[in-house]
Order: C-alpha cells, then structure tokens, then sequence
C-alpha cells in the first residue's frame, strides 16, 4: 500500500477563511457564528482526480444558488473561490504521495449571530464565513463497497420536506441523516439509511443520490424536483448515455428498489459504488451488478485513473 509523503520539515496544510490563507489549525468558526447557533451554513464537497478538482464550475454554481436561496452574499465571487480552490488543494496537494487526491470541503455561513452581538469581540467584522479545506480522501470507507456493495436499511425518518426549506438546497442542516443512520445501524451495524418522503417515495441514502437500474427501462433516478440536484447523478446521466443505457427520472418506491435489477448509490467523492442488500434481503444475486461494474470504469476512464484501483492503494494509511 503507497503511504502519504511525510517529512518533518513538510509545512503545515492551510486552509482558507475570509479571503486568507491560515494554518489548518486556526480555520475555526466561533461560537456565536450562526452557522454554529442556528445551524445556518450551506456547503459543498469536491474531490480532486489527479490533483484536479473534479467539476468545480457546477459545484460553485449549486452553492451560488444555495446563497441565494439564504440571502447570504459573501465579499469573494466565485472566480475568486474558483482560484482560490486550485491554490489551496496545489498548496496541500504537494504534502501527499503524487497518486493520491484530495477532498475539498467549501462552506458559507451568514456570520455572527445577532442576538449575541454583545458577545462578539470589536475585532470580529460582520458579514458572512466563507471557509475552505481539504483532506486526504478517506479510501478506507469505501474500498469495500466498491466490491461487496453497501446495505440499506429503510428508516422510519424521513427527508426533510420542501415546506420546510427547498430540495435543490445543499446545507449541513443534517440531523435527519444522523438520526436515520442511527436507527440503520441499530437493525445492521454496517447499513446506511434510505430516507423516504412523506409519501413514502423514495429520495436518498444518507449523503449519497440513489439510482436504480431495470432492463425494461434502464436507469431510474428520483425526480428531480424531489431531490439535491447531484453532481455525481448528472455524470452517471452522461456516462449512461454513452454507454448507450436509458437513463430518466421518476417517483421510486421501496418495491421497486427492492425488486431492481440493481440499486447504486452516488456522491462524490466514492463517485458510485452498488447497493447488494436492502433490510437484510439481497438485491439482485446480492453481488455488483455488470451496469455498475460499466459506470465505474467509463468514470476511471473520464478522469484518467482507476478509482476502485486507487481507493484500494491507499485504503491504509
């Protein structure tokens, strides 16, 4: 197994708050930032495939639309986060072995909170936290899957509803997930949980989009207006389409992701990986199915390496 380059005279990673560069160490947000008291910060995860960010351009996008639907403007535009992105993971980067990658996390809060103005120190300028920093990726979670597939088990807690704030909003407001992990690996320590509306459709995995694929019409996703519009969907959509596989969107039960030919789950940063078990029943023959095996390699293919290969290289670290 290939290790991260380490030397004692390596320099500490950075990280990037309010339009500096700051040790890791000192990107922190204080106790009175409303993205602590109230939970209000909206985010997004990119990863990096040979030392690139994966999709930037669409990432910034989806979080400029989630600042709008927060009605939070930062004092950096996103050519400015852009750049700043690529600075940060080169900086970082140059720390780890040449085939590894790099998990960036951005994230906007509104800034300090009101009703605890008196508690800010004079030192402390209003206005939005705007934070990025990366992370060696985490190969350890997912190498596994990528071959044995992930469990599911259906929770009894549910996806949060439009009424409450739209679906197309990526936040970190996520005790939902939390909760239904929770009672997931209460029923089978290794499963994660697939959330339902208040309809019973369903919407997702804990952080992660869900597909299905059937022969009789190819691969399923739910609807669009249901669900946070994934990065990591839209390029399966690409990825099927060239690879000559149906590809739409509709309302899912609990039946249909049962009785499918396969069930994936995508995000990110592990790109897509099979689901083999739903409530303890095999889905399929309970192994990765050939339509996942395609959309991993077309991926590797895409982004010049072997993902399923490179998660196993640096699994132990």
């Amino acid at each position: 197994m290939m290790k991260r380059k380490t030397s004692a005279s390596s320099s500490e990673d950075v990280a990037y708050l309010n339009g500096r560069f700051v040790p890791a160490r000192q990107a922190s947000v204080q106790v009175f930032d409303t993205g602590f008291v109230l939970g209000v910060t909206v985010a997004e995860q990119i990863r990096t495939f040979r030392g690139q960010l994966f999709r930037l351009d669409t990432h910034l996008r989806r979080l400029g639309r989630s600042l709008q639907i927060v009605q939070v403007t930062p004092a950096w535009d996103m050519a400015e986060l852009a750049q700043a992105a690529a600075e940060l993971v080169s900086r970082n980067r140059a720390r780890l072995h040449s085939e590894d990658d790099l998990g960036l996390s951005i994230f906007v809060t509104p800034g300090p909170y009101a009703t605890m103005t008196q508690a800010i120190p004079p030192d402390i300028p209003f206005g939005p936290t705007v934070c990025m920093h990366t992370y060696p990726l985490p190969f350890r979670l997912w190498v596994d899957s990528y071959q044995r597939g992930q469990s599911l088990v259906v929770s009894p807690i549910r996806q949060v509803p439009v009424e409450c704030w739209p679906a197309e909003l990526k936040c970190r407001s996520r005790m939902h997930y939390y909760l239904a992990d929770l009672h997931a690996r209460r029923v089978q320590p290794s499963a994660r949980a697939l959330l339902l509306d208040l309809d019973n459709h369903v919407l997702e995995a804990s952080t992660a989009n869900v597909i299905i694929f059937r022969r009789s019409e190819g691969i399923v996703s739910p609807p669009q207006e249901k669900i946070i519009p994934g990065v990591s969907v839209g390029v399966i959509e690409e990825l099927a389409r060239e690879l000559g596989i149906g590809f739409h969107h509709r309302d899912l039960t609990v039946d249909d992701v049962r009785h499918a030919d396969e069930v994936m789950l995508c995000s990110t940063s592990p790109c897509v990986w099979p689901v083999t078990e739903l409530d303890g029943r095999p889905i399929g023959d309970g192994n990765r199915g050939e339509i996942c095996g395609h959309l991993l390699e077309a991926w590797s293919q895409m982004v010049g390496l072997d993902i399923v290969a490179q998660a196993a290289r640096f699994s132990r670290r």
